[in-house]
């Protein structure tokens, strides 16, 4: 190959065996992923056994079809900055959610400021399980035949497919931590008592 650093190059040596082991693991042939990337199945060929350069031209779209960071294709070593970025979001009918956690996984963390909703709650099941913490504020909670007000500084976890309601009590909103786990995945809290 031409002039690249040695580590660079063993960085580019692994992106093909990689790639054949993620289109393995998505149970994917070499005719479905050319259907979904547009790349022949000759070069998916070719780039998975290290015949072929992988280049931005091939990695994106791969990247795009198998809905992963293109860090991850390269095996892009860390760069040693661990912020998170917020992007935040607005909540139908209001409000604000912050993703806190990075890319797909069990638990995913958010930071909501929910507003006061009024006083008919509309209560929704789903599958799940969910910790919530108040930061600031206070917040109804309405967990099937319970009506709860939460105080700053109190937690409350529960399975989500029990009827469920939450929003900011007093005509204020609330500031809250949500925790939530989609195959019902549950927290262990562990606390001091209050002295």
């Amino acid at each position: 190959m031409d002039d690249i650093p040695a580590p660079h190059q063993a960085v580019l040596d692994e992106v093909g065996p990689r790639l054949r082991r993620l289109r393995g693991r998505r149970k994917l042939t070499l005719a479905a992923l050319s259907e979904t990337t547009g790349i022949s199945k000759s070069t998916l060929s070719r780039l998975e056994s290290g015949q072929r350069r992988p280049s931005l031209e091939l990695l994106l779209p791969l990247a795009a079809a198998y809905r992963v960071p293109l860090d991850d294709l390269v095996g892009a070593p860390e760069v040693g900055d661990p912020r998170v970025r917020l992007a935040p979001r607005s909540l139908p009918g209001g409000g604000t959610v912050v993703p806190l956690s990075r890319g797909p996984g069990p638990l995913q963390a958010y930071k909501m400021i929910v507003p006061d909703r009024g006083s008919e709650p509309d209560l929704r099941t789903h599958e799940g399980y969910e910790w919530l913490y108040v930061l600031h504020g206070r917040l109804r909670l309405v967990l099937a035949d319970h009506d709860l007000t939460l105080e700053a500084g109190e937690a409350a976890e529960f399975d989500t497919r029990l009827p469920h309601w939450f929003g900011g009590a007093d005509g204020r909103p609330a500031e809250i931590l949500s925790l939530f786990g989609r195959q019902g995945e549950r927290m262990h809290v562990r606390a001091r008592p209050h002295a």
